[in-house]
């Protein structure tokens, strides 16, 4: 049967992507019949009540999910589409309690007008008591009008009356409603550089973030999506080059483990360590479920990773009969590193450490400067399962998410990155994102969005 899915207004290159995952992690396949980027309305095709209620219990980026009893441009055509999609199921529904809601997008309705649109349903034969709170049934009627942000993108005309109607059988909402509970505003323990908790909670339904897998993010930082996936169930470890983002300055509250706290997850955190992603301890075998991660950019600092720079000899340093690297406060030496380069050591970790079908959700930067060309980074052992972005205007940030394919099949790479980036010496030379910002007079800008976003 077909079902009506009510997203939330907002992130719409993320919404669809997410509620496909969701239907993963349900165990359901469906179709996307009828999608407008500009509408809250998507028309899906579910196996049943059950697959659509337990995939839009997951969703964060929609509201609600709705069998669908018919639609029309008008509302001649919609009662003739309810007659002709539900006729068969009024009687399942005759002497239930129920009630009729109007909701119009991007419209109005006086409230006299709203009674008769009601009143023309008549011809159901609804015999229950009618109910406004906590009713058995709740029968939506739902209007679509073309709005201003559609208006001012595509030259489309606003209309007296709606596009499109719907009437649906509510079955069920989202838990949208978690993102107040992760509001960062607040946790116990966050930084500049935090993501939000919408965002960090879409990055681990992207991810397939569920009970009986393992999650970790190799830039935790103050752990925003290694807690949003523990939400769902997950297990979690972090790692940091600098063990300082995530052990915070107050020792007596822990840092990142404080937000489990906060949030009774205690039992799903196993640990964080300071560790390059290029030098894990980890050993060279699929055992995580999900890698979620926001890579640093570089931009207010060039990147660095573990190491001597080239040319440079090594130096041991003895204090006290003690090597350096053994004394307390030991800060390893680092060099120079390119963007492009972690990028691609992100895509090599995650093959050699996620099982099979196991996926990595992936933050990347992008500017809006049409004349250079970001590609998405792909490896032959990985499948791009989507790519959403999210605008500011000057520039852009991707979440890809990739699924680890089985040994024997590959992926398409013609349109992959060529660049090893691995050599240069200054930040500029090493990120070309940075360097297109920093070097056109944009620089100071684009910091304050990086803080404010971060």
């Amino acid at each position: 049967m077909d079902y009506l899915v009510r997203f939330a207004q907002t992130h719409e290159t993320f919404r669809v992507p997410e509620l496909e995952a969701c239907a993963t992690i349900a165990g359901a396949e469906i179709e996307i019949l009828s999608y407008n980027k500009f509408s809250p309305h998507c028309v899906v095709r579910f196996p049943d009540a059950a697959a659509a209620c337990a995939t839009i219990k997951r969703t964060i980026l929609a509201k609600d999910v709705f069998e669908l009893w018919g639609e029309g441009t008008t509302y001649e055509e919609l009662h003739e589409d309810v007659r002709r999609r539900s006729q068969h199921l009024w009687k399942d529904y005759g002497d239930a309690s129920w009630r009729f809601v109007f909701n119009c997008f991007s419209g109005t309705r006086s409230v006299e007008k709203r009674k008769e649109i009601m009143q023309s349903f008549q011809y159901m034969g609804f015999t229950g008591p009618i109910q406004m709170k906590n009713p058995d049934q709740e029968y939506y009627v739902m209007e679509e009008y073309i709005d201003d942000v559609e208006a001012s993108s595509n030259g489309a005309a606003r209309t007296e009356e709606p596009r499109k109607i719907f009437l649906g059988r509510r079955l069920g909402s989202s838990c949208r409603e978690d993102m107040i509970k992760y509001d960062l505003k607040k946790r116990r323990y966050i930084s500049t550089t935090s993501m939000d908790a919408e965002l960090s909670l879409v990055t681990a339904n992207m991810a397939l973030a569920a009970p009986g897998k393992l999650f970790f993010d190799p830039f935790v930082g103050t752990g925003s999506f290694i807690v949003c996936a523990a939400h769902f169930g997950a297990l979690t470890m972090g790692a940091d080059i600098d063990g300082r983002s995530f052990r915070g300055k107050d020792r007596t509250k822990l840092g990142v483990f404080e937000n489990f706290t906060q949030y009774g997850t205690e039992s799903k955190f196993i640990d964080t360590l300071t560790s390059d992603l290029t030098n894990t301890p980890f050993r060279r075998t699929g055992f995580l479920d999900g890698i979620v991660c926001d890579p640093p950019y570089g931009v207010r600092e060039g990147l660095r990773v573990l190491g001597e720079r080239k040319g440079k000899p090594a130096v041991n340093v003895i204090i006290d009969g003690i090597p350096a690297y053994l004394r307390p406060g030991f800060v390893p030496p680092k060099k120079p590193y390119g963007f492009e380069a972690l990028q691609n050591d992100v895509l090599n970790f995650a093959v050699r450490s996620l099982v099979v079908n196991g996926r990595l959700s992936m933050w990347m930067p992008i500017t809006n400067d049409e004349k250079v060309e970001f590609p998405v980074p792909m490896h032959e052992n990985l499948e791009v399962v989507s790519v959403s972005i999210q605008d500011f205007g000057n520039w852009a940030r991707r979440l890809i998410t990739y699924r680890r394919l089985p040994e024997g099949e590959l992926s398409d790479v013609s349109m992959a990155r060529k660049k090893a980036d691995d050599e240069g010496y200054s930040a500029d030379d090493l990120n070309a994102f940075r360097r297109v910002h920093m070097l056109r007079g944009h620089g100071t800008r684009v910091v304050e969005d990086f803080k404010a976003s971060k």
